[in-house]
């Protein structure tokens, strides 16, 4: 399906249904718009959205789409949740092997449970020949720092993007440690949009953005959020200026 989201083309959901892990997840769009998707009869979301639901005939769509596109995986579920087993991730990710090699796709795989998938590499790095398939980037959400060790973890996946997260950026973050250390190529930071939103200073976006580029590491500044509009595009501005940067290692 094709994304408003504006760091990716495509969505992607071989899975669907999440449940709440941190803080970052309370205003979460998934279980704004699973009533209405139930309620349009739309496949896939029968039941409520802290059911997880795994949707086998969804896995190939990837392999069918002839244009190269950059790919959100699971943005209405968490690809590495404790109900997807192990082995239907490895389809997921045979799939995007697959995909990636005959049809250019890049997938990008975001977590709130990287200590997951470091346990699934673990088991099946193997069958990769020990090598994290290319074009598929893994990143990890921080809404605050208290969560900025989960990219401590991130970091034992030799993917060749790494990425974070800050979104919704719920106080200011320092992830120099990791950003210096090369643990991280991206960094995404956005402000909470909706009824409920909480705000996000533009202070805390604009020193995340000075620690990306001191760093050297792309920064995407997706939206300032807010209750009434969520300010992106051309209107997610910091000091008059749009921060779109990709990886440098986009191709993977």
């Amino acid at each position: 399906m094709s994304s408003t989201i504006e760091w990716t083309d495509e969505t992607w959901n071989p899975v669907t249904g999440c449940t709440r892990v941190s803080p970052g997840c309370d205003h979460c769009y998934m279980f704004a718009l699973y009533p209405r998707l139930r309620a349009m009869a739309v496949p896939g979301y029968s039941a409520g959205p802290g059911v997880v639901q795994l949707l086998p005939e969804r896995l190939d769509a990837p392999l069918r789409w002839a244009t190269p596109r950059s790919v959100f995986v699971n943005s209405m579920s968490d690809v590495f949740h404790p109900r997807v087993p192990y082995d239907f991730v490895t389809r997921i990710f045979d799939v995007m092997r697959a995909a990636a090699t005959r049809r250019g796709h890049i997938f990008q795989v975001l977590t709130k449970r990287p200590g997951r998938a470091v346990g699934w590499w673990n088991r099946n790095r193997d069958r990769y020949g020990g090598a994290w398939p290319a074009r598929v980037w893994i990143g990890t959400s921080v809404e605050s720092q208290k969560y900025a060790p989960r990219i401590s973890v991130l970091a034992r996946l030799p993917a060749a993007v790494r990425f974070v997260s800050a979104e919704p950026l719920l106080e200011e973050v320092d992830l120099r440690r990791w950003l210096d250390g090369g643990d991280v190529q991206w960094v995404i930071a956005g402000g909470e949009s909706g009824p409920s939103a909480r705000p996000m200073s533009i202070e805390w976006a604009r020193d995340l953005r000075d620690q990306s580029r001191d760093a050297g590491v792309a920064f995407f500044l997706k939206q300032l959020g807010g209750r009434r509009g969520k300010r992106s595009g051309e209107a997610a501005v910091i000091d008059g200026e749009t921060w779109r940067q990709m990886p440098h290692g986009e191709s993977g």
